[in-house]
């Protein structure tokens, strides 16, 4: 459902500002009040922080010859070829993946996960208005993309009772959203939550997209920070059913998995035939990825070591939380991701807390409600929580922890 305007088309209510960056409305709720600390902490984008892998100037210094000449927008073969066989390295699933089909380099997730909802509201005609199917609370692009098509954006709540997922349960019973649907969005690792879905969920979300003949986007940027068992991915799923990934396209990116957001490096995997509408519709639209950070992307793609590191890092990271966090707020050890996704009813509710956290001790939160939305019956179901964003070090996360600890109702 659109949040309340009195925008006709989601263009509209975008550029009457109807629908802002849940940073933008943080800046905007503390713009003018004096943090309580001399040092503030802000911990509300999730801007990686870790090390990166240290060879990746060298990569691209030795292609700065590529500099000269337009990128291809299907990404160089060397590169689909480099992610593909780590999609079939990571996820087990060996001569599965035909990379000059099913591969297609984006600039991160983000640009990707936008950008696909165009072929995705043009290849099915509804009746009625068409439907985008979004996690609650959500990425924003997500949102975005569903209004720039003017589709009718389907809040599907991710709660503590849902498993901070989709319940499947009860859109499975919603045919008249689900005839009309595009695409779907499903997050796992789920940012805010850090919940990941199961082979068994993820095989009834991709079975509902065939049945209904839409698009599922499956968004993984954080499938390799976890702490215990690795996130089972989309591919690997779809992988093991006769139809391959007939309606299923898996975005994810080096942004966190190696600590490069500032590369803009991803690919969009799956579906064949929808990849190449996809690439056709990027040659018109979107921005080829520059072929020297297509050079050192492979490099990247190929190498594991620095990633286990920086998995070693936030897990360090949330074995802090559980000294400091057990039995508060809600805590949970999130499966996988780098956010804490805290309870703060105490404090009256998210936004509530964000204002006297900083006002008290200094330590920059975002509200919880300003990455959902109200539902259709008006409950926003990230009313009570605020987001914690663990990229800084350890001594300055545990310095923010224990500042928000002694603020008291």
């Amino acid at each position: 459902m659109m949040p309340a305007s009195t925008a006709s088309t989601g263009l509209e209510a975008m550029v009457q500002g109807h629908i802002l960056s849940a940073f933008t409305r943080a800046r905007r709720l503390l713009d003018g009040i004096p943090p309580g600390h001399v040092k503030p902490i802000e911990m509300t984008a999730g801007d990686p922080r870790e090390t990166m892998p240290g060879f990746v100037i060298d990569r691209m210094s030795e292609a700065r010859q590529l500099l000269s000449t337009y990128p291809q927008i299907r990404g160089s073969e060397d590169l689909r070829r480099a992610i593909g066989t780590w999609i079939e390295r990571r996820y087990g699933i060996a001569g599965k993946i035909d990379p000059l089909r099913e591969v297609h380099p984006i600039n991160g997730s983000r640009e990707g996960l936008f950008f696909a909802m165009l072929p995705a509201a043009g290849r099915k005609r509804v009746e009625g208005k068409p439907a985008v199917l979004i996690p609650n609370p959500f990425y924003q692009p997500y949102l975005g993309a569903a209004c720039v098509v003017n589709a009718e954006p389907v809040l599907l709540n991710a709660t503590e009772e849902t498993g901070h997922l989709p319940d499947l349960d009860a859109l499975e019973k919603d045919e008249d959203v689900l005839r009309r649907a595009v695409a779907f969005y499903l997050c796992s690792p789920a940012n805010p939550q850090g919940s990941v879905a199961s082979a068994a969920y993820v095989r009834r979300a991709l079975a509902l997209a065939r049945k209904y003949d839409f698009m599922l986007f499956f968004d993984e940027c954080y499938s390799e920070i976890y702490s215990h068992e690795a996130p089972t991915g989309g591919l690997q799923v779809a992988a093991a059913t006769p139809e391959r990934y007939k309606n299923l396209i898996v975005f994810n990116s080096l942004s966190k998995r190696s600590n490069l957001p500032g590369m803009r490096s991803g690919f969009a995997a799956g579906d064949a035939d929808f990849l190449e509408t996809f690439a056709e519709v990027r040659n018109l639209t979107a921005p080829q990825m520059p072929g020297i950070v297509q050079h050192a992307s492979v490099a990247v793609w190929s190498e594991e070591q620095h990633v286990s590191v920086i998995r070693q890092a936030y897990k360090a990271k949330f074995d802090l939380c559980d000294e400091l966090l057990k039995g508060k707020f809600g805590y949970r050890r999130p499966q996988g991701g780098f956010f804490l996704w805290l309870d703060m009813s105490h404090l009256g509710n998210g936004v509530d807390a964000t204002v006297t956290l900083w006002k008290h001790c200094g330590v920059k939160v975002v509200p919880g409600a300003y990455l959902a939305h109200a539902d259709r019956n008006g409950v926003n179901p990230g009313e009570k929580y605020v987001r914690v964003a663990l990229v800084h070090d350890l001594a300055t996360i545990r310095e923010a922890l224990e500042r928000v600890l002694s603020v008291k109702a």
